[in-house]
């Protein structure tokens, strides 16, 4: 898949970038966060306790995404120990203040706690909705046409498979109805369905699914060992036997020995940058 030159921005609780912004003076940063994907990713750090007065919004209006501190009491998505009003903690906890009234207003930006990241599915998850998200609001700055959503979907069909098959095929049948309608109206709602669907993590069965339909476009032109030794492979991914990249691997050599420019603009074989290798532990 090709990417932007410009790396999408990904605000990020300042903590987690090493500021020492904590309530004890420290910070928690993550060696993930601000060594490894600060190559990929231009990072805003954000600390509401210190950053009241600045003009936040404005500056995390073209943001992609958006990693918060766990646990925290104001950046916390999850498990946040919330109190009730006789001081008794509540089951489960709940989301800190800030991320509520953040999420609420960006309900369609991807965003995901530090610690979950370290989950290699989640971790791939998330950073395959932030390439999503970037390359919509490209298309939004282009301007949206009938042509430019019915290509984007054509774009997105497979990794929609895989995330969530169901929504995959109302996806269609949204831009299959369009008709002469306004772009700028359809467009939105169809953005947050897309961003709501890709939010489902693929399974290996799901996974398999997908494989299994872009195999199918070689059929008639690889030879029975091939085949074959495809079908070997992508069942060695659904045992669990192999990761993810290995089929994924062998149906880009098919694709360049037999190219076809359909499966060739397909997102789902490289929804971000192959050096991030985010597959190859999936």
């Amino acid at each position: 898949m090709p990417h932007s030159p410009e790396k999408p921005k990904i605000a990020i609780s300042a903590c987690l970038m090493g500021a020492e912004v904590r309530y004890n003076g420290g910070h928690k940063a993550s060696r993930l966060c601000s060594r490894l994907l600060t190559k990929y990713f231009d990072f805003v750090p954000v600390c509401p306790e210190v950053a009241i007065g600045q003009k936040m919004a404005a500056e995390l209006a073209d943001i992609c995404g958006y990693i918060f501190m766990q646990k925290s009491l104001s950046c916390g998505l999850d498990r946040v120990k919330v109190y009730s009003i006789n001081g008794a903690p509540m089951d489960g906890g709940g989301r800190g203040l800030y991320a509520q009234t953040f999420c609420t207003q960006h309900p369609d930006l991807p965003v995901e706690e530090d610690g979950r990241l370290n989950n290699p599915v989640l971790r791939e998850n998330f950073l395959t909705r932030v390439f999503a998200y970037s390359a919509w609001q490209q298309l939004r700055q282009e301007g949206l046409t009938r042509r430019g959503l019915t290509e984007f979907h054509a774009r997105y069909k497979y990794l929609l498979m895989a995330h969530n098959p169901v929504q995959y095929k109302a996806l269609g049948h949204l831009l299959g109805n369009m008709g002469r309608a306004d772009p700028d109206e359809i467009g939105p709602r169809y953005f947050s369905e897309l961003m709501a669907a890709l939010k489902k993590c693929a399974t290996r069965r799901t996974h398999t699914n997908v494989l299994q339909h872009l195999s199918g476009y070689f059929k008639q032109v690889i030879s029975a060992e091939d085949k074959q030794a495809m079908q070997l492979v992508i069942g060695q991914y659904h045992q669990g036997i192999v990761p993810l990249v290995v089929p994924l691997t062998l149906l880009k050599h098919y694709l360049r020995q037999h190219p076809d420019p359909y499966i060739a603009q397909q997102v789902y074989l490289q929804p971000h940058p192959e050096s991030l290798s985010l597959r190859n532990a999936i």
